[in-house]
């Protein structure tokens, strides 16, 4: 939060980047409905995203891991990059036992499933404020066994041993993108698209690139 006057607190400023309406809609009802907080700008899109974190200058991003022209990932690490005080709360359907080591090691300081109830969200978002940071009881218990053991947790299941990078294409191709569109759509050639899509057939276990895409697809109903 910020000092306008001597005894002056402003309320902390929050940015939230969500391709939809009415989710923003509802964060903003839901975040000025406290006296501590507001939400000093809002956009569905990561084009322009960083422009608006210079303009507003957002004391916390929540942010949405899939945006139609992005992934979410990646932009966390471009705001902690460019703005390191901003912090980021990240905030998805997806399972959080697969992305929220994911969003940390990238810069986030926390990560909510969409499916939480509203006071939970706005525990997250002071948590951070406060400079902790926020996870689920039962990920913090995860990371905590896996720490005091000193290893890694055995993946629930094989998405879970995919790169960021591979489960970015993968989600793509759960979209119904071709390998073409994946590589305009990434800045990257044709051939390191088709390196990837053959690493992750291996690592899930798939024979062709038929099941590839039906995999895909199966993973990104079930995830929104």
């Amino acid at each position: 939060m910020r000092l306008s006057g001597q005894n002056d607190v402003q309320p902390a400023r929050i940015f939230i980047i969500d391709d939809h309406p009415l989710v923003r809609s509802g964060l903003r009802m839901l975040i000025e409905s406290e006296t501590d907080l507001s939400v000093c700008c809002e956009t569905g899109r990561i084009e322009g995203a960083m422009g608006l974190i210079a303009k507003c200058s957002p004391d916390l991003a929540i942010i949405d891991l899939s945006l139609p022209d992005g992934n979410g990932i990646e932009l966390v690490n471009r705001i902690k990059c460019q703005h390191p005080d901003v912090r980021v709360l990240v905030s998805s359907m997806h399972d959080e036992s697969l992305f929220a080591e994911r969003v940390l090691h990238t810069g986030a300081q926390g990560y909510i499933n969409k499916q939480e109830a509203g006071d939970r969200v706005i525990e997250a978002i002071r948590q951070i404020l406060r400079g902790e940071i926020y996870l689920s009881g039962a990920m913090q218990q995860q990371l905590s066994l896996q720490a005091a053991g000193g290893k890694q947790v055995t993946p629930k299941t094989p998405v879970e041993l995919l790169s960021n990078r591979e489960l970015q294409i993968f989600e793509l191709i759960g979209q119904g993108m071709g390998t073409s569109t994946i590589a305009d759509k990434l800045s990257l050639s044709v051939k390191t698209i088709e390196t990837h899509r053959a690493k992750i057939k291996k690592k899930l276990g798939l024979g062709s690139s038929t099941e590839l895409m039906r995999s895909a697809v199966k993973w990104s109903i079930e995830a929104h």
